[in-house]
């Protein structure tokens, strides 16, 4: 089994709903076994030209399971898991109904034209990086360090939103 880490975002929509609900889906994908998940922060929408106040704020949370799925058959799984939310691809970095990122497999190193990891900006994104530090509090970014090293570096702009963690109590078996 290869530990996964998966960062969720959604700035379209119901954006919690979307988000618990894609939870609960990578959750019951084959393959998969559920260890641990965050709490939803918000942030500011991050484009192309940088932060974007004009534009919805996003939700974002993480994930973190176990699986013996290939790194190309998680990805795959994820972008259906997308595409049943709505989830086009016509705008780089644009606004989005649901986007599933895989961060970290392990310490796997792996860039290929479909899949990078670790995630290649990970380490510069406080909405990533916080829920992570959330869903697991000793998690480690392959390459840069300590996850709450990392975000303590860079600076907390998220906001904690009032929701419950984005695995349900039945569904999250490890508590950090």
């Amino acid at each position: 089994m290869t530990r996964a880490v998966i960062a969720l975002g959604a700035n379209l929509g119901d954006r919690g709903s979307t988000l618990r609900a894609a939870a609960a889906a990578v959750a019951a994908l084959p393959g998969v076994r559920p260890v641990a998940s965050s709490r939803e922060v918000e942030s500011v929408a991050l484009t192309l030209d940088g932060p974007d106040t004009t534009k919805p704020r996003y939700r974002n949370g993480v994930v973190v399971v176990d699986t013996d799925l290939a790194p190309q058959e998680l990805l795959d799984a994820l972008h259906g898991i997308e595409d049943e939310h709505g989830r086009t691809r016509d705008v780089r970095w644009g606004d989005r109904m649901l986007d599933l990122d895989v961060i970290a497999l392990d310490d796997l190193r792996i860039d290929t034209d479909t899949l990078t990891v670790p995630h290649p900006r990970a380490h510069e994104r406080a909405f990533v990086l916080a829920p992570w530090a959330d869903a697991d509090p000793e998690a480690v970014l392959p390459g840069h360090g300590s996850v709450t090293t990392l975000l303590a570096a860079l600076g907390d702009d998220t906001d904690r939103v009032d929701e419950p963690r984005l695995f349900g109590r039945a569904e999250q078996e490890v508590t950090p």
